[in-house]
């Protein structure tokens, strides 16, 4: 199961262009209401979350969490993302975090020894990695990327991860997103 979270102030690009390339490749991919069934993004754009995060049953093969402000100040209070990150970790799934959420991963010490990014200004949230430059990376079963602008890049290279580089580039090219932006190797 793939479930991406979602908490009122979270940027709707970094949730929605991920969702929307996982569901293109086929994944079965669900949206976990952290603040309510009803969220609403940091542009007041509201969405309605598929499960509450009650309803988490079965194995996580990935999770991912959209940055934006305080959509990330949000997950990182939460003590259900805290259950649901170490449930994914216990079932030997990914994690996935863009722009400051990579901060919750770094203050749970996920990222010690990990090359990572995240938005500029949160470096200092991302305890014991190494930061990088670059606008997704993925280190291990832990993938960050630096925020909106990498939205794309940063769903092509969950696909790849999880189905192989030419199911990314399949989706790349039915989507015609432009060959400007690479699926990261």
């Amino acid at each position: 199961m793939i479930l991406l979270l979602l908490a009122d102030g979270f940027e709707e690009t970094e949730a929605l262009v991920p969702l929307d390339l996982l569901k293109r490749a086929k994944c079965d991919v669900g949206t976990v209401g952290i603040t309510g069934k009803t969220v609403t993004g940091a542009h007041g754009i509201p969405v309605t979350a598929d499960l509450s995060p009650r309803d988490i049953k079965g194995k996580i093969d990935l999770l991912i969490l959209p940055g934006g402000m305080p959509g990330t100040k949000n997950l990182d209070e939460s003590p259900d993302v805290d259950r649901l990150i170490e449930k994914t970790r216990s079932d030997g799934g990914r994690l996935a975090a863009i722009c400051a959420a990579p901060m919750v991963l770094g203050r749970r010490g996920l990222l010690k020894g990990k090359r990572a990014v995240c938005f500029p200004g949160f470096e200092n949230e991302l305890a014991g990695a190494t930061v990088v430059r670059s606008r997704v990376v993925t280190d291990g079963k832990i993938t960050t990327a630096v925020g909106m602008g990498a939205a794309y890049e940063f769903g092509l290279e969950l696909i790849s991860l999880l189905l192989g580089r030419a199911a990314a580039e399949s989706v790349k090219r039915s989507a015609l997103i432009p060959e400007q932006i690479a699926i990261p190797d």
